[in-house]
């Protein structure tokens, strides 16, 4: 439902979706008053938390103990702060949806719109865009790394290419088919347990193998990899750009806290029992996946199949909250086309957007390491910086107590320094990698 027609509505949104409203502890008075999205088939907040935990968990699980060996053990309380701080500015960026009365904000563009206006907008959109199509990208271009490396020496031994395209039309399928968060919600739940699967075998394969590195190197810090350590850590948890749209899905808004709490917890939890045992074990050796270091074998083929499993459950997380925005941005609703046309619409609209991510996918030359240069700006920004400054925007800034203002001034430093070092990182491996 668009803006427009949630304000012509006299009688939206429905009595217990106000009531629900009403007891949830906003910063701002008339929070009851907000006409929201309609929340008549919207899922339980079980299933939003599956949708948190399958987006931010990801290939980043995997990726921690590298980032250990690049910063030293000093990365761990990085991990912490950026615990914490993702949490946070979850949790406020959701609350900034609703600071706009009469009509809840749909997705982050409009949060950075009603904050400073059209070119805030377009420039979140930007980040936004690049986070959930170049996201799905790379899960494309692991999906056919790994598939091909299963099938190796067999006759699925096909290429990387071809498998990229597969994973592609295996994603495309319910991505076209499901229409919100609430219908991908147990893909989520699928991909959130293939993740954690995958973790615990690092760790008991880990701890089975420690007897086999007895002098291996590890460090408290190393000061001149620390900033990239840290860029690599912060965005570990970044999910704020799909969040607007998980919490549409749930019937219960006013949990959308604790179920930032337990994804983002549950998320910690499993990149604590990685990036630990990982580093401790393996050192300066370790590699990234951390599944590769692990002994060949059984265990290492089921931790690559599950992992190919998420980012396939995972992929579809990301692109559906990128054509929700596109759809309402056209304003592509049963009410204005009908049931039929509005399907074929939209339809079309995510043909191309799998279109566009298989082409990418597949012919992009380094496209990791351009990704990983907008990303650092992008996952920084999105994460750390832009809600903070919403924040107070929409909501002031002197009714804030000093303790909540020092705590947002050190969330946007970190932001910060990450973007600047990753940023710099990110081209220095461009220049390395086209030179």
């Amino acid at each position: 439902m668009s803006i427009t027609e949630k304000k012509a509505s006299a009688d939206y949104p429905p009595s217990e979706t106000r009531e629900a409203y009403s007891d949830f502890d906003f910063d701002y008075k008339d929070s009851n008053h907000v006409q929201d999205v309609d929340r008549s088939e919207a899922g339980s907040s079980f299933l939003a938390y599956f949708n948190v935990v399958c987006v931010i968990a990801g290939t980043g699980t995997l990726g921690l103990p590298y980032a250990l060996r690049l910063g030293g053990w000093i990365g761990l309380f990085i991990l912490f702060l950026s615990w914490f701080m993702s949490t946070y500015t979850g949790i406020i960026l959701i609350r900034c949806l609703y600071v706009k009365p009469p009509v809840r904000l749909s997705n982050y563009k409009e949060v950075a719109t009603a904050s400073f206006g059209w070119i805030g907008g377009w420039v979140t959109f930007f980040f936004n865009a690049w986070i959930l199509l170049g996201a799905p990208i790379l899960y494309m271009v692991l999906s056919g790394q790994n598939l091909n490396q299963l099938c190796k020496e067999t006759a699925g031994d096909i290429g990387e290419t071809p498998w990229i395209i597969i994973s592609t039309a295996i994603v495309a399928i319910p991505f076209i088919i499901v229409k919100n968060m609430k219908e991908v919600a147990f893909m989520s739940a699928f991909g959130a347990a293939a993740t954690l699967v995958t973790v615990l075998i690092v760790l008991i394969m880990a701890c089975l193998d420690q007897k086999n590195w007895p002098d291996i190197h590890h460090d408290s810090v190393i000061w001149d990899k620390f900033p990239i350590a840290l860029s690599t850590i912060s965005f570990s948890f970044g999910g704020n750009a799909v969040y607007p749209h998980v919490e549409a899905s749930m019937k219960k808004p006013k949990q959308w806290p604790w179920v930032a709490i337990a994804g983002l917890g549950t998320c910690a939890g499993m990149y604590f029992m990685t990036a630990v045992p990982g580093y401790y074990v393996y050192g300066n050796t370790v590699i990234n996946p951390v599944y590769n270091s692990i002994p060949e074998g059984v265990p290492r083929i089921i931790a690559i199949v599950l992992m190919t499993v998420h980012v396939l459950m995972a992929a579809p997380i990301l692109t559906t909250s990128f054509a929700l925005d596109i759809e309402d941005m056209l304003n592509v609703t049963v009410e204005r086309f009908g049931k039929f046309w509005e399907f074929i619409i939209r339809a079309c609209i995510r043909i191309i957007i799998m279109v566009v991510v298989g082409v990418i996918a597949c012919t992009v030359p380094r496209f990791d390491l351009l990704m990983s240069l907008i990303g650092s700006f992008a996952n920084c920004a999105l994460i750390f910086i832009f809600p903070v400054l919403f924040y107070w925007r929409l909501t002031g800034f002197r009714n804030k107590p000093i303790y909540e203002l020092a705590w947002n001034a050190l969330i946007i430093v970190l932001g910060i320094v990450g973007l600047i070092f990753g940023t710099i990182d990110s081209i220095e491996g461009l220049i390395e990698a086209f030179s």
